[in-house]
């Protein structure tokens, strides 16, 4: 779909499900000033062309997991093969190709750092194909996650967000664990944050009222939130490119908040390895880029160095949870 095929209803609606991706439509529809139908309606479409979904999403920080950001460099031809191989992992996410289609960029999620080291030497793909890999730790988050791209760029008015943002969770301090059945109930979720109760039940073999306590549970953790995936286009962004970025120790975090609040930026975040600052920038078209790179970025004197790799194509976004065997 292109661009000029996405109408206001269609970015409000994006903007209203990434406030609350599990508000009743009647909900949403009085907010916008449309008909309950009209919004069941719409959702439906975009969901069926791909352009939108949500998702329940985990966070790897509430769950004590290691996130790494894997650099694989491929043999010319052999990029999609590996690529793909990764992609049928459930430790991944956002697979993209970048440098003319010659590197993957992923996400990788690890248990531990025994896991993250069993991982990095043991898992990965090991194929005379793949002619090397760097990887960069995320030591903190500056933005991503819970907090999306479509609140720089949603269409919604001041009191339409108030309207629709629910109550604030009080979270809880420590480390969960999940049991099989918390593992069903989100790879149900993971598949289609808008599930039912009654389906998430039969999923879990609880009843109805306890899949709903285990949620706002695992949401009051900070385990559990909800996420859209949506096409950028909705938003007139169409041009994803990566940013490996070397920042002066003693402005690393100043750089990296800074990075936070640019309405390019839909991910940045601190790492270990060669640079240390990653962030993912996402614009209408490669002018737009051009222009963020000399105008925002060289505005940050902190920065010593920028590679930008602009992505290609991304076989991946979102990571599912798999049920426990």
């Amino acid at each position: 779909m292109e661009s000029d095929t996405y109408d206001d209803l269609d970015r409000q609606l994006v903007h209203a499900l990434q406030l609350d991706g599990r508000a009743p439509f009647s909900a949403v529809a009085a907010v916008l000033g449309v008909s309950d139908k009209t919004v069941a309606r719409r959702y439906a479409r975009l969901r069926s062309r791909g352009a939108v979904r949500v998702a329940g999403t985990t966070d790897p920080q509430a769950l004590g997991e290691v996130v790494w950001f894997l650099r694989v460099r491929c043999a010319p031809n052999a990029s999609v093969t590996v690529a793909e191989a990764l992609a049928r992992r459930s430790d991944t996410s956002w697979i993209s190709l970048t440098s003319g289609g010659t590197e993957i960029v992923c996400m990788v999620q690890a248990d531990s750092e025994q896991e993250s080291q069993a991982l990095l030497l043991q898992r990965l793909p090991r194929t005379p194909r793949v002619e090397g890999i760097t990887a960069h730790c995320v030591l903190h988050n500056f933005f991503g996650g819970p907090a999306s791209l479509i609140t720089k760029h949603g269409p919604l008015s001041a009191d339409q967000i108030a309207r629709l943002t629910p109550a604030p969770v009080r979270y809880r301090a420590g480390r969960v664990q999940l049991d099989a059945d918390d593992q069903r109930l989100l790879a149900v979720l993971a598949a289609d944050g808008r599930a039912g109760y009654d389906e998430l039940a039969a999923a879990t073999g609880w009843s109805p009222s306890t899949t709903r306590r285990r949620m706002a549970e695992l949401r009051g953790c900070g385990v559990l939130y909800f996420d859209v995936e949506y096409d950028w286009r909705i938003f007139g962004l169409v041009a994803r490119s990566l940013l490996w970025l070397s920042v002066a120790p003693a402005h690393l975090d100043a750089t990296g908040r800074e990075l936070a609040g640019h309405p390019e930026v839909a991910f940045v975040a601190a790492t270990t390895g060669p640079t240390n600052l990653f962030a993912s920038v996402i614009s209408a078209d490669r002018r737009a880029l051009y222009a963020y790179l000399t105008s925002r970025i060289a505005a940050l004197p902190a920065i010593t160095q920028v590679e930008t790799a602009p992505v290609i194509r991304t076989l991946k976004r979102g990571v599912p949870r798999r049920p426990l065997a």
